[in-house]
């Protein structure tokens, strides 16, 4: 028989930055933040997780914002999915973060969950983590020691693994506010809606006088970690779009990929998913990147 109710925890509900950051610091390894809890209340309910503490920031309010400033965008680490997902200002900046929220589980889901909780939790088929490795998102925790930055390349180290010490807790996230002539698309292929992606493609193009100027393309689900397909992106730059290129770098973005297999499919089959979302994905993003000129 599968447990279904929580095992015992110590609960704690700090009301300041600082209170849960001594928290943390006393507590260590034995301690999980509590955000929007899709993830960790499951996990725990299934006894994958037990923590001795749970520390529930949803106290936090100065965690929950969205700012712009010099070209940045900052989303605090408890601001809701559906919050970022319903705001002009994240579907003006960063469309691309856009695009990939409505995809994330059901509106039950993303009423509860964070952006920080998504991407802490580091699962390496959800849609944030490939949209942070393909922006190169800055990932600002905090601890007693102070505050730290970390570029999403270094923030993700493995399945459910971040960069994250022990004693320190997710803040804020800053992504780039996109510029003029950039298309973007985020496409994935999954049993069914709400279901995490089989495989996923984030996609951002940015034109000038119709050539490609900068591309970034970041799987999820193809690895432990999301995946940025950098030789696939060198080739797109100083190119002109069209389907001979990017059938191209479609082989170029999935020659090195070896994904996992699992109830899902194999190896091979996710490859090929993989390269039929990096020609549609880079197709779309062409096709829209004239509505930001």
């Amino acid at each position: 028989r599968v447990p279904m109710k929580l095992p015992y925890v110590e609960y704690e509900a700090p009301t300041t930055m600082a209170e849960a950051v001594d928290l943390l610091a006393e507590h260590q390894d034995e301690a999980s933040v509590l955000a929007g809890g899709q993830s960790l209340i499951p996990l725990m309910a299934l006894r994958l997780a037990r923590p001795a503490v749970l520390i529930d920031i949803n106290g936090l309010s100065e965690l929950s914002l969205v700012a712009v400033e010099d070209g940045r965008v900052t989303i605090g680490a408890m601001t809701r999915e559906y919050v970022a997902e319903d705001s002009a200002t994240v579907g003006d900046t960063v469309p691309l973060l856009a695009a990939a929220l409505p995809l994330i589980g059901h509106e039950a889901i993303r009423s509860r969950g964070t952006i920080g909780g998504s991407l802490a939790h580091a699962d390496p088929a959800a849609e944030l983590p490939a949209v942070a490795r393909a922006l190169d998102a800055e990932f600002v925790v905090r601890g007693r020691a102070g505050e730290r930055v970390v570029p999403a390349a270094d923030w993700f180290e493995g399945y459910l693994a971040t960069s994250r010490r022990p004693d320190e807790i997710l803040a804020e996230v800053r992504f780039p506010a996109a510029g003029p002539g950039t298309g973007v698309a985020f496409l994935e292929v999954a049993r069914r809606h709400g279901d995490f992606a089989i495989v996923g493609l984030a996609v951002s193009l940015t034109l000038a006088d119709g050539v490609i100027s900068d591309a970034r393309l970041a799987f999820a689900g193809v690895s432990d970690v999301p995946v940025r397909a950098a030789e696939a992106e060198d080739l797109l730059v100083g190119q002109r779009p069209s389907a001979d290129l990017f059938a191209e770098a479609a082989r170029v973005a999935t020659a090195a990929l070896d994904p996992p297999a699992d109830l899902n499919g194999s190896p091979e089959y996710r490859k090929q998913i993989a390269a039929t979302l990096v020609r549609r994905g880079l197709q779309a993003a062409a096709d829209n990147a004239d509505e930001r000129q």
